[in-house]
């Protein structure tokens, strides 16, 4: 099991992980397949606040747009994998998580999507 969170702004990956008003936590089974998505409105937009959640809810896997490197050391310090630079609609991001397809810097323009 994948326990995925993703900073949000509206329904893309937020572009600073210190910035984001919202926050996504999904579980994806080994397979892949969405178990259990929700949102989580944090207090305060900021870097500690988002690494207090990441390690409330035991995730295991960040995905966000820009990070500050003292932030990314600290949650692989705490064994949390930190997926960063990816631009694009969470639900896509989420999708190809869960197909291992997803990498640091990926870009996900609209005519990249893949219609199921």
């Amino acid at each position: 099991m994948k326990k995925i969170l993703i900073p949000l702004l509206g329904d893309d990956v937020a572009p600073r992980f210190d910035l984001a008003p919202e926050a996504v936590v999904a579980t994806l089974d080994d397979g892949g397949t969405l178990v259990e998505e929700r949102t989580i409105v944090l207090p305060s937009a900021s870097s500690e606040v988002l690494c207090r959640v990441v390690l409330d809810e035991r995730t295991n896997i960040v995905v966000c747009g820009g990070i500050d490197e003292e932030y990314y050391q600290y949650l692989n310090w705490k064994k949390v994998k930190v997926i960063d630079s990816v631009i694009g609609p969470y639900g896509e991001v989420l999708r190809r998580l869960g197909q291992d397809k997803l990498q640091a810097g990926d870009i996900i323009r609209p005519e990249d999507i893949e219609l199921s």
